[in-house]
């Protein structure tokens, strides 16, 4: 049961908000109508049907009781001028229908049960043969009466203006309801979107306050925070640049120093040069280390978002890759595809990609397509691949595959996508090796 209401209900808070405020019109609408139609509506009109259905019953009886011609044309026409009763008496004529041909309002049903308790004759209510006034046929003895008597003596108005009046008030109300709800709304939305964008690590600024005094709030707190998140990643890339600058500097000096020292005119130097050349590569390979490392800390926060052509910039991610001696097999772009991005943070995601696939061996295929709500890149390979059971695995902080090194490469290029607001997902490739799918929104 509370499946089906929740499918039926609106899911925007617009939608809701205008829901709440239309039952109670719709209620107190309904009350007001019943009060009216129901009740006052009814008594009036069974006031006016009993005065009509005397005056009936009082030319009934008159009409009865004289016998002279001249004296019921002299009634007739005082009925006429002083009840307003319009009689014509049709001799040896009978009725082809009783009751009464029903219209909206109480006056209708009224009118035919007072004539039911005033006159034991069968008679015939019209209400549309004429627009102003309504007829009356009575079945007497010898003949049929026809009575015309105004409508406005038995109708208080017509009950669809009072309908309309209802429905038009509660929807011109319902307007200007809907109109406030949609400024108040409207903040809101302003609200979630700077959160949504903030959260791709795009730098929108401060919102403005708007709407009611707990969306302000919200607003207000939302600057805030977005405000200490900034300071935060400016101090911590401050100091992560200061701890580089200061692990780079003693590795410096060793580079130097073996760089300096003689290789030849000793008796060893053919086996030193091989110790040498092997400390030179062992300090490169930890300024690699420790440039992943800080990279991985850093997050890459600092670039901002901007719109970028998918062609050109993958052609020279590809074209890098090649110079790395990474064998890039093929590019797929689709035509006049653009991504919001950060260009050096995806390029160091696509370079740690291809450099997990260059230390196993194997080649690449690159993809890029539009789908729904953003941007699909595909990164194919035919290597050994990794096992479903081992994917999560991988993607933790230093966990290093048997290709070797820091085990961060796959975390990095996960931080930096989650960064954009997107996903990356581990697959298996159509050739059989490893899939890394990257979900750019827009």
């Amino acid at each position: 049961m509370e499946k089906a209401i929740r499918r039926v209900l609106p899911r925007s808070l617009l939608g809701r908000s205008l829901l709440i405020v239309l039952f109670p019109l719709l209620i107190t609408q309904g009350i007001a109508l019943e009060l009216y139609y129901g009740n006052f509506l009814k008594v009036v009109s069974r006031r006016l049907t009993g005065s009509v259905t005397a005056e009936i019953v009082l030319s009934l009886n008159a009409l009865e009781r004289l016998k002279n011609p001249a004296d019921k044309e002299w009634f007739v026409a005082q009925a006429r001028e002083q009840l307003q009763l319009i009689e014509i008496w049709r001799p040896g004529e009978k009725l082809s229908r009783v009751g009464s041909t029903h219209v909206l309002g109480p006056m209708d049903d009224d009118l035919v049960h007072a004539l039911r308790e005033a006159i034991s004759y069968p008679f015939f209510i019209s209400w549309r043969h004429f627009h102003r006034t309504v007829r009356i046929y009575i079945q007497l003895p010898d003949g049929v009466l026809e009575i015309d008597t105004p409508r406005k003596r038995l109708d208080m108005g017509q009950i669809w203006l009072f309908v309309a009046w209802a429905v038009g008030s509660s929807l011109l109300l319902f307007i200007i309801a809907g109109l406030f709800m949609r400024n108040q709304v409207r903040a809101i939305r302003q609200l979630a979107l700077a959160a949504e964008q903030f959260g791709m690590g795009r730098d929108i600024g401060p919102i403005r306050p708007a709407g009611a005094q707990e969306v302000r709030k919200a607003a207000v707190a939302f600057n805030r925070m977005q405000d200490r998140i900034s300071r935060f990643v400016a101090q911590r890339t401050g100091v992560l640049a200061g701890v580089s600058h200061d692990l780079r500097t003693p590795l410096t000096r060793l580079r130097l120093s073996l760089a300096m020292m003689p290789r030849e005119g000793t008796i060893c130097a053919k086996d030193m040069t091989e110790d040498l050349d092997e400390m030179i590569g062992d300090i490169a390979e930890m300024e690699q280390m420790i440039d992943s490392y800080l990279s991985f800390a850093r997050g890459e926060g600092s670039e901002s978002v901007q719109q970028v052509a998918m062609q050109p910039f993958l052609e020279d991610v590809v074209a890098a890759a090649r110079r790395a001696n990474v064998h890039v097999r093929a590019l797929v772009v689709e035509p006049g595809l653009h991504a919001h991005m950060r260009p050096d943070a995806m390029r160091r995601t696509l370079s740690n990609l291809f450099d997990n696939a260059r230390r196993h061996g194997a080649s690449v295929v690159l993809t890029a397509r539009g789908v729904a709500g953003g941007v699909c890149i595909l990164v194919d390979d035919d290597g050994p691949g990794i096992p479903p059971d081992r994917r999560a695995q991988v993607l933790r902080a230093f966990e290093s595959g048997h290709g070797g090194g820091t085990g961060l490469g796959l975390t990095i290029a996960r931080d930096i996508v989650r960064a954009h607001g997107g996903e990356m997902e581990l697959q298996n490739a159509p050739e059989g090796g490893l899939r890394v799918r990257l979900y750019l929104p827009h």
